[in-house]
């Protein structure tokens, strides 16, 4: 008889704990991509996205954002992994942002370089991670949830990743038992991977994959798999022999060449609910709530008309699943907006996408550029709206939160050490039309502070190419000892758009004289450049960047500031992102002190095949952009670091 009663019990208890499972709180959604997915906190353009675009995801009927973070990147790094109180002041605008709109926001930790996933100390990096976030988010609303990490991957199989994420989840409960934390299988978060996942008990989790099958319909056009599919186009959805594109030359003998043969059977709707299937059943079997994090199409090279109808394929047969999911993503290759636009939300849409994705679809309107009537902003602590960061740190280094002494509010932009042509980058997104303002005498106002007596650099509009005979030509303004002090104080400069100079056009390794046709009716953006030579070892400020017609801006930062001391380390030393890449990498580190650095890729046969950086540098973070040459063949290297001829550090770096 006691036997028979503990059964009951048992039997009563496993099913109370089946029934309090939580449910999945939203439907569908967006992840809000190349946001907080930079290689430090600094780095982080805030601006980007404003609650307005959360307003206008909202309308379109989601209720839901996915929030990318390269979390491990918004830390002091090893050992102790402290995360930037200026990364949680970006965040917690975007946390408030959700929750008075009721959106559910996933703040999902996507370092998946090496990092993470090919970390031999993962587990001890996430729970030092997640306990700090866990704590700090610990008494907001059940608006957010918690993502271990993204699509953990290489050598990493489930059956040891499941304990690794085990140790994260008690991490988090330890300080947080009210969120939903949302985990998944390794194999990039493959729906196959996620039976080997163990039987978590925590009962507060949502099951996540990722959907983007089949694949040489999805990735066609895309440069980051290995091989690249840059050359592969017009591959439809679902098979139609009579459209089937040949394969490629690079293409053959590859993975890819064999998903085309094989793709009379995998690119159908039978095949492609076959495969959620096999989430689906997971999901049955472990009676759980599983979300698609991710699923979508790469427009570059994919037919539009076959694209939509993949996306209203996948999204129906997900939703007559009762599995919740987010289209990867918001804007970008794989966004709701039309290849090619500005992707502005009362303009772009791509309208057929939203109605087959079941979303809410918006008046559009014919965008016609205007000339601007009034003054706007450029830089003030945050870059102005409708303006995204192109700076070329050329071996320097670009801060726009630097708390050195602003002359006003809270950050001013920092500017230091940069190789000859480096730029600090504003683009304009849609283009501008100065014409108006220049007729009626405004001018480019600014604050700057230099530490460097004799030195100068450009002020620079660029305006746009419109065809191949066109070129991308300049209007510079050249600033240096005979208009500013370098004296290390604030001084302001007041410039009105006449008295730029135009100054030709450097346009695919050619260069082109001026011939006066630069036009203002059509500006791309704005740069300060290191055009005289090489910046090493100077420092420059700037605050309140804008274009106006008044010459009132004053001086309340009276003191002066010497050379900087302080270093703002808000990441690793030493980093590579994103690794694998196909056709550039972003290498940052920091230095302590002024060193002679040399930064060089070398084959592993040990012969230097790059040198990425030699030069002597002062204390700061550095970040440098290695453009591939594609001479240089995929595979496996090793990018090595020396300082004051002593190695420091190296990483294995993937093409």
């Amino acid at each position: 008889m006691k036997k028979i009663t503990l059964a009951i019990t048992f039997l009563f208890i496993f099913g109370t704990i089946e029934l309090t499972y939580a449910q999945t709180p939203f439907s569908r959604g967006v992840n809000l991509t190349g946001w907080f997915q930079t290689s430090g906190t600094r780095q982080i353009q805030f601006s980007k996205y404003t609650k307005k675009d959360f307003q206008n995801i909202k309308s379109l009927g989601c209720d839901v954002i996915r929030l990318p973070i390269n979390l491990f990147y918004m830390t002091s790094g090893s050992p102790d992994y402290t995360i930037d109180p200026l990364f949680y002041e970006f965040l917690d605008q975007a946390v408030s942002w959700a929750e008075d709109l009721q959106l559910y926001l996933i703040i999902d930790n996507h370092t998946n370089d090496d990092l993470a996933s090919k970390n031999a100390n993962l587990q001890s990096v996430l729970t030092k991670v997640w306990s700090q976030m866990a704590t700090h988010y610990k008494d907001r609303s059940t608006y957010i949830l918690y993502e271990i990490l993204n699509e953990p991957n290489g050598s990493l199989t489930t059956a040891v990743w499941g304990g690794i994420q085990q140790a994260a989840i008690n991490s988090i409960r330890a300080v947080d038992g009210k969120h939903t934390i949302m985990v998944g299988g390794a194999g990039y978060n493959s729906y196959t991977e996620l039976a080997s996942l163990p039987y978590y008990t925590d009962t507060n989790l949502l099951y996540t994959f990722h959907f983007y099958d089949p694949f040489v319909f999805t990735h066609q056009g895309a440069t980051w798999p290995v091989p690249s599919m840059g050359s592969l186009a017009g591959v439809p959805f679902p098979y139609n022999a009579a459209t089937m594109p040949s394969v490629p030359a690079d293409l053959v003998g590859t993975w890819v060449a064999n998903g085309l043969t094989n793709y009379r059977n995998d690119g159908t709707v039978a095949k492609v609910r076959s495969l959620i299937d096999i989430a689906v059943a997971f999901k049955t079997e472990r009676n759980v709530n599983l979300f698609c994090g991710e699923f979508g199409v790469y427009n570059l090279n994919s037919n539009n008309t076959d694209r939509v109808y993949w996306y209203g394929e996948v999204r129906n047969y997900l939703e007559s699943k009762g599995i919740a999911c987010t289209t990867w993503d918001y804007q970008g290759g794989f966004g709701l907006f039309k290849k090619g636009s500005n992707e502005q939300f009362n303009y772009d849409l791509n309208t057929p996408l939203l109605t087959s994705l079941g979303l809410n679809v918006p008046p559009q309107q014919v965008y016609i550029l205007k000339p601007d009537s009034v003054g706007f902003n450029i830089y003030s602590d945050y870059i102005g709206e409708k303006i995204f960061e192109s700076s070329n740190a050329s071996g320097g280094m670009v801060d726009f939160y630097s708390n050195s002494k602003p002359n006003n509010d809270h950050y001013c932009l920092y500017w230091n050490g940069c190789t000859q042509y480096g730029t600090v980058g504003f683009n304009f997104a849609p283009d501008k039309d100065l014409s108006a303002l220049r007729a009626q005498n405004y001018a480019l106002s600014l604050l700057v502070r230099g530490n460097s007596t004799g030195t100068s650099f450009d002020l620079r509009f660029i305006d746009t190419k419109t065809g191949s005979t066109d070129y991308p030509w300049r209007m510079n303004y050249t600033l240096d000892q005979t208009k500013v002090s370098w004296d290390s104080k604030w001084h302001k400069i007041y410039i009105p758009l006449s008295s730029f100079s135009e100054g030709g056009s450097w346009d695919n390794g050619s260069w082109y004289n001026a011939t006066g046709l630069f036009d203002w009716k059509a500006v791309d953006r704005f740069d300060i450049v290191a055009e005289q030579g090489s910046l090493a070892g100077k420092s420059f400020w700037f605050d309140n960047i804008q274009i106006s017609n008044m010459d009132t801006a004053k001086i309340y930062e009276n003191s002066t500031f010497a050379d900087v001391k302080e270093v703002n380390i808000d990441t690793p030393t030493f980093k590579i992102y994103p690794n694998p890449f196909s056709d550039s990498a972003t290498i940052s580190y920091v230095l302590s002190k002024t060193e002679t650095i040399d930064i060089s890729i070398y084959n592993l046969a040990g012969q230097k095949i790059k040198t990425i950086v030699n030069a002597n540098q002062s204390s700061g973070n550095y970040s440098v952009k290695w453009n591939r040459d594609h001479q240089i063949s995929q595979g496996v290297y090793i990018c090595k670091m020396a300082l004051t001829n002593v190695m420091n550090e190296m990483k294995i770096i993937v093409i």
